[in-house]
């Protein structure tokens, strides 16, 4: 049996590897031993521990109370035995009884070195949770360690002995993934198990592609711009709703880019999945409105007390309004928080509905249109626009093709687009364009 000073060796370097201090390691020391001692004597045992790390000594001694008639041996000695080591020990009086270390010290060390590995991983649970427990919605990038039962097994780069996992349900379903090949996930929640904290990871959920525009979006990051809502049907189509906190910023421009280059890499990182980004409104009927792109709408009347919106759309643009198997809609409805029933003018007629749909549009009242707003414009080219001065209808309404050509990121086709747009807009009896289109 090695002594106490390669002992006290053998601990330093365990404590060093698992960073834990000298202080703290005397303490994991003297538990481990009066543990010893307590499997060995009794749990009532009382004793004192010393430990000299200079010296590599240590000192135990068992505490036993002199009594004249011993009920507990464990704590007590009877007066008659006492005085055979020293005759001035009087009843009441606590005896030490030296205990050597080799009687017990594989033991003690044994139980020091499994309260180490516990207060290590105790540790490392409390610094999990501290690390994470505020970052719920951040992105994490990892590798993948192992695909099991249909669960992805993670190693995160900067954080390795956190336990991350994405489950089936967060999954792209529509993505192929390897053992080994890199992979980047929104944190979801924390979830607590016998082994500690779990990092619940997710590629499906709308946190997702929010984390990705504030990587992308410079304006995001800074708090300028804010996503205040997102709909998700994972790998088909996501709409989020975004508002500036600056007057001179477009909050959708912003999330598309020039040319389009933001939400093209996010959507690339969603492999195709289409994305709507719509202006937020503490208006719910524009609101609506707008989560209805790429239909136009053409009115919409609220019932607060039902969180209800009834959305009326020329008959034209009700299969675009609905959507693919009610895609469009219900992804809207979700976005808004309030339930969409829609209607085709013809059928609102039908069933009594008496206000005008299509109100006539003020003389003035283009100018307060912004480019963001009219249908059929994607929004790459509003940013295109914007970045050449140009930022309402008016701005723009009396421009030739050749005036847009001039625009770096215009091509000719597109010139064409905006001139075909144009010309439907200022037929007679147009109506005011709603909503927000969707990147081309």
């Amino acid at each position: 049996m090695a002594g106490s000073a390669e002992i006290l060796v053998a601990l330093r370097e365990l404590a060093n590897t698992k960073q834990i201090d000298r202080t703290e390691l005397h303490e994991l020391l003297r538990d481990g031993i009066l543990a010893a001692l307590a499997k060995k004597h009794g749990p009532t045992v009382q004793a004192e521990v010393e430990i000299d790390d200079d010296k590599g000594a240590i000192r135990i001694v068992m505490l036993k109370k002199v009594v004249e008639a011993v009920e507990d041996g464990v704590t007590e000695i009877a007066l008659e035995e006492a005085r055979y080591e020293d005759p001035d020990y009087q009843p009441g009086d606590l005896m030490e009884i030296p205990v050597e270390f080799a009687e017990f010290g594989r033991s003690a060390v044994q139980a020091c070195k499994q309260r180490i590995v516990q207060r290590v991983r105790e540790g490392e649970r409390t610094k999990i949770r501290d690390e994470f427990s505020s970052r719920v919605g951040d992105l994490l990038s990892g590798e993948i360690q192992q695909i099991e039962r249909g669960k992805i097994v993670l190693l995160l780069n900067k954080f390795r002995e956190a336990e991350a996992i994405i489950p089936y349900r967060e999954q792209n379903h529509r993505e192929t993934y390897t053992q080994g090949e890199p992979i980047r996930a929104v944190l979801k929640r924390i979830e607590e198990t016998p082994k500690g904290p779990r990092l619940i990871l997710s590629r499906a959920d709308a946190l997702f592609v929010q984390a990705l525009f504030r990587l992308e979006v410079p304006e995001i990051q800074a708090g300028v711009v804010e996503i205040r809502a997102a709909s998700r049907e994972v790998g088909s189509r996501t709409k989020i709703a975004v508002v500036s906190r600056d007057d001179g910023i477009d909050p959708v421009g912003a999330c598309v880019g020039l040319k389009g280059a933001r939400v093209q890499a996010v959507v690339q990182e969603l492999g195709g999945e289409r994305i709507d980004i719509v202006p937020w409104s503490a208006d719910p009927e524009r609101f609506a409105k707008l989560a209805l792109a790429p239909a136009k709408v053409a009115r919409v009347f609220s019932e607060a007390a039902t969180k209800t919106i009834q959305a009326v759309v020329d008959e034209d643009q009700l299969s675009l309004a609905i959507g693919r198997n009610g895609q469009n809609v219900r992804l809207a409805s979700e976005l808004t928080g309030w339930k969409i029933d829609l209607y085709s003018s013809r059928e609102w007629l039908e069933r009594g509905g008496d206000i005008p749909l299509f109100a006539p549009l003020p003389d003035d009242a283009a100018a307060d249109v912004p480019l963001a707003e009219i249908v059929g414009l994607p929004t790459a080219t509003v940013a295109v626009l914007e970045a050449g001065g140009y930022r309402t209808l008016n701005d723009i309404i009396d421009l030739e093709r050749d005036d847009f050509l001039r625009l770096p990121g215009i091509a000719p086709a597109e010139a064409d687009r905006i001139i075909a747009i144009l010309d439907e807009l200022t037929e007679d009896g147009a109506g005011a364009p709603e909503g927000a289109a969707e990147p081309s």
